[in-house]
């Protein structure tokens, strides 16, 4: 009977061990400051998130890093393109303390594209990430005669080709 007893204390114990551990745990959530971005081709936006500890500890050593995918087949979407600094290291977090991470994205494809942020720990071999509500990133094609400011370039160096062909022409007219 007493090991029947010491059996079942040890069942409960083992049960209860994984729910005070993760009642220590640090508890993270992660924000963003709006769900959705309208842009045009070519323009730069930027939106904000918010990670946060909701947990009682400390946490350290955490990353934040951004994340773009398309969400329509068919565009090719090479994340470092859009975004130069995709990873922040972040500062030590206290209990109930967030710090805010302003991300800046250049629209180089149209289409619609899912943009996230995911937070890991340093050591995050095991541990799911936390990640924050897709932001749907509508961006519109933009089509333009002067992509760039190049049109007068285009149109004046034919044009000044010409002119100086027609300006030899006429002097060896002469001669």
């Amino acid at each position: 009977m007493r090991s029947l007893v010491v059996a079942a204390a040890a069942l409960l114990l083992a049960a209860l061990a994984p729910a005070a551990a993760a009642a220590d745990a640090p508890r993270l959530s992660v924000t963003v400051d709006r769900t959705a971005i309208a842009t045009e081709l070519g323009r730069k936006v930027a939106f904000d998130s918010t990670v946060a500890n909701k947990g009682s500890t400390p946490v350290n050593g955490l990353v934040a890093h951004l994340n773009i995918l398309s969400l329509r087949p068919g565009t090719y979407v090479d994340p470092e393109d859009w975004s130069s600094q995709r990873t922040h290291y972040l500062h030590p977090l206290g209990p109930g303390e967030s710090t805010t991470i302003t991300w800046h994205i250049h629209a180089v494809n149209d289409g619609s594209l899912g943009v996230y942020v995911a937070v890991v720990p340093e050591d995050a071999a095991g541990v799911p990430p936390v990640t924050g509500p897709t932001v749907e990133l509508l961006v519109k094609e933009r089509k333009t005669l002067n992509s760039g400011g190049i049109l007068p370039l285009a149109l004046g160096i034919p044009f000044a080709l010409g002119a100086s062909a027609l300006v030899v022409r006429l002097r060896r007219g002469r001669a």
